[in-house]
């Protein structure tokens, strides 16, 4: 590549993935519980098993722990150093998808905007900021499925070894997902292709399973010496199963949810999506592959009953590259453009629309989100939201892919420069601060009905659920204050931080 190829795919990476990575403070849930397991995996000394405030965590194997903990030891308890491991997957996913159409069109323009809706896409931008295993996993899914592709180019040993090693460390990510997915796929492409026959030889070559086995095994078996099974067992029969055919954490949804989801995942290039759907199923070999990848995914969380928007990234890449390939094709019309001005159009009018929305008294919580946001709209939303408008509309005037190009970083620069503080602002700030006034007051601390992890991360030490003792302090969610005044009398609870949502009260002392 030249010089000036790698300038634009740094800048991609950073908008799309580092940018505002050190100034946002860790979102909950998930934020906040990877962050606070992995400072109390560096504090025990335990690196074979997590626990969040205590309590076992049985989410998620080992590898972004791992991951978090080094750069943490490196670089301090911070939220760069908690975000390093997810940034530098994505940022790995981008050059790997890039490569793979650099390798195979013609036309430059299929990978860059193959690797542009990569970057830009607001989902995908978002799992690459996020301080969870979800870039690492979507990085090492695409990387596995990619070298299967390369196998089916040519049926030799080194794509499928390699795919084998990418889906051992998908299991120490985030468990059987990373060996489900591919196999599926490639198992129905293979057949679909009448090459049964390569696959079975594939999976059979013992030479693989020793590469995942060798990648697996010796956390496996020091975890299972720990504890006599006791963690591994949860994970694999409770947990995954669990999250599967039961809803968790109230993310519940319905088979039509990510039809519902997609559009807005992939924004600004959702007008694609037509498009991406016609060419994989009247394509060659490589765009049914494609089709077929994003299809599984897509059918399988539809009928799970825990549904996340980022769930439906494991099938995003081969929609991506479904969309590069498009490149050539694609028409000059403006209406390609409409669904990304439209959501520009919209962040850029929050603040004019979100005084319009009700705070109900009933619901102090999201009342209280709601008036902190309102409160961080200022000169400096008003002109990254006005220069992402200006961008969006002089990219009509360019040509296609660049103007969708164009269109993304719009997008992107408003998301992270704009969006994001304000949204911080209302959901994570009076954690962070009330947390910062803890640590300040000292003595013991519970939190009341109220999963916000990132709470112990900032305060420090992790934070037991229940009621305190007299004189201790609790952090509750401002809808929960009625049931610990409840829990606590004939004692009071006296306020010692209140702001947006969140309280931090004292017990009344004997």
């Amino acid at each position: 590549m030249k010089l000036r190829e790698y300038a634009w795919l740094a800048l991609l990476a950073f908008l799309g993935f580092w940018s505002a990575s050190w100034s946002v403070p860790l979102f909950d849930l998930d934020e906040g519980a990877f962050s606070q397991a992995t400072l109390e995996m560096l504090d025990s000394g335990n690196y074979l098993s997590t626990t969040l405030n205590g309590e076992p965590r049985y989410d998620k194997p080992m590898l972004t722990y791992w991951l978090q903990g080094a750069a943490v030891s490196l670089l301090g308890a911070n939220e760069f150093a908690f975000r390093l491991h997810s940034m530098l997957a994505a940022t790995l996913w981008l050059w790997l998808l890039f490569g793979f159409l650099r390798e195979r069109e013609a036309d430059a323009d299929a990978a860059w905007l193959a690797a542009g809706s990569l970057a830009l896409g607001l989902m995908p931008g978002l799992i690459g900021h996020a301080a969870t295993a979800d870039a690492l996993l979507n990085l090492l899914i695409a990387a596995t499925l990619l070298e299967v592709w390369r196998y089916y180019e040519q049926p030799r040993p080194a794509p499928m070894l390699r795919a084998f090693l990418w889906m051992g460390l998908g299991l120490l990510t985030k468990g059987p997902i990373a060996i489900l997915i591919p196999g599926t796929v490639s198992l129905l492409f293979f057949l679909w292709q009448g090459r049964g026959r390569d696959w079975l030889t594939g999976v059979l070559d013992w030479r693989g399973w020793l590469v995942l086995l060798a990648v697996v095994l010796p956390w496996g078996i020091a975890c299972w010496r720990a504890d006599g099974g006791e963690w591994l067992r949860h994970f694999l029969l409770d947990h995954n199963p669990g999250r599967y055919n039961s809803t968790l954490q109230g993310h519940g949804g319905k088979p039509y949810y990510y039809l519902l989801a997609l559009p807005l995942i992939v924004l600004p290039f959702t007008a694609l999506l037509p498009g991406a759907m016609a060419r994989g199923w009247r394509g060659d070999a490589l765009d049914r592959f494609c089709l077929l990848w994003f299809a599984l995914v897509f059918l399988l969380f539809s009928f799970s009953k825990t549904q996340l928007p980022h769930y439906l990234l494991y099938g995003a890449t081969p929609l991506f590259i479904l969309f590069g390939r498009m490149a050539a094709q694609l028409p000059r019309r403006g209406w390609l453009l409409l669904p990304g001005l439209l959501f520009i159009a919209l962040l850029a009018a929050l603040p004019w629309l979100l005084p319009l929305l009700p705070q109900k008294a009933s619901r102090p919580w999201e009342a209280g989100i709601l008036r902190e946001a309102m409160a961080a709209f200022d000169a400096r939303y008003t002109l990254v939201s006005g220069l992402a408008l200006l961008l969006g509309l002089a990219a009509l005037r360019l040509p296609k892919p660049r103007a969708l190009l164009a269109l993304g970083l719009a997008q992107a620069t408003l998301v992270w420069f704009g969006l994001m503080p304000v949204y911080a602002a209302g959901q994570q700030e009076p954690t962070r601060q009330a947390a910062l006034a803890a640590r300040r007051l000292g003595g013991e601390v519970h939190l009341f009905q109220t999963w916000l992890p990132s709470f112990s991360v900032y305060r420090g030490a992790p934070t037991p659920n229940g009621v305190p003792a007299p004189g201790g302090l609790v952090f509750v969610r401002a809808d929960k204050r009625d049931e610990l005044e409840q829990a606590i009398a004939p004692d009071r609870g006296i306020e010692e931080f209140a702001r947006g949502g969140v309280l931090l009260l004292r017990r009344q002392p004997p």
